[in-house]
């Protein structure tokens, strides 16, 4: 009897429901049906970009400050963080804490340091470069003038970095150290490192061509055809005059607050 029944049944028990399925599918007009294929791949593409926007602009929250060494990285990390004065030395690893900005929404970034050596600041900057929301990148305006060619190199390798320039992050150039006398002002350093990039674009881009007939894998600086200037860059830049020591010196606090607003309006 058992057996009897068993073979009485269909061997699928979807099978009728597929069947089904399939008739109607046949009855329907081939433009509707394609129709209706092309909405449904717009939602899933939708969903998917969607999803992907989202994640990237919640996983970019830190604030990376970067510069040569003895620019005041350090300092101006602590002065951030807790506004007091602190001696410190060169940093050879990063050093991470969060900041919570001085806006209404009380935004909090992960402010990262990161060692302004020249043999370490490119695996540093490649550790943490796809997660930055801004750069901060601090010049020691006291000295600039005996700096420039080595600010600018470090700018080059930043701006024309395909993740960075995808990205587009905020760059905050600040001209820190501006409580000493012979100290360059904003933009008269804004100015030289525009020349300075203009000349670099110009050789890296001719050692490149030479070495394999294209400009390789990184970003191409600027419009072609124009002199370059900062204005022309993806990303918004500012730039900031800072002082992590202050002008009363250890005893007084810094004068550092052009940087908290624009750290406040990311």
């Amino acid at each position: 009897m058992g057996e009897k029944t068993d073979r009485e049944m269909p061997e699928n028990p979807l099978e009728p429901y597929i069947e089904y399925v399939r008739q109607q599918l046949e009855e329907q007009d081939p433009v509707v049906l394609v129709g209706v294929i092309v909405a449904l791949a717009v939602i899933l593409i939708t969903c998917v970009f969607l999803k992907y926007f989202l994640t990237s602009k919640t996983v970019r929250s830190a604030v990376l400050l970067v510069g040569l060494c003895d620019s005041g990285k350090t300092l101006l990390f602590i002065r951030l963080l807790s506004g007091k004065f602190k001696r410190t030395q060169t940093s050879i690893t990063d050093s991470s804490a969060p900041y919570k900005a001085k806006n209404e929404r009380g935004s909090i970034w992960t402010l990262i340091d990161l060692p302004g050596h020249d043999s370490l600041r490119s695996q540093y900057l490649e550790k943490f470069k796809s997660a930055a929301r801004a750069i901060v990148f601090v010049v020691d305006s006291a000295i600039f003038q005996k700096e420039v060619r080595d600010v600018a190199e470090f700018l080059y390798m930043l701006l024309t970095d395909t993740v960075i320039s995808r990205n587009a992050p905020n760059l905050l150039v600040v001209c820190n150290k501006q409580d000493i006398t012979m100290a360059k002002s904003a933009k008269l350093i804004q100015q030289q490192l525009e020349k300075e990039l203009n000349t670099l674009r110009v050789t890296r881009s001719a050692a490149l061509s030479a070495q394999d007939g294209s400009f390789g894998g990184t970003v191409h600086l600027g419009k072609k055809g124009k002199d370059f200037e900062f204005s022309q860059l993806p990303m918004k830049v500012e730039f900031l005059e800072c002082s992590a020591r202050g002008s009363k010196g250890e005893d007084g606090g810094a004068d550092i607050e052009s940087l908290e607003k624009s750290l406040a309006k990311l």
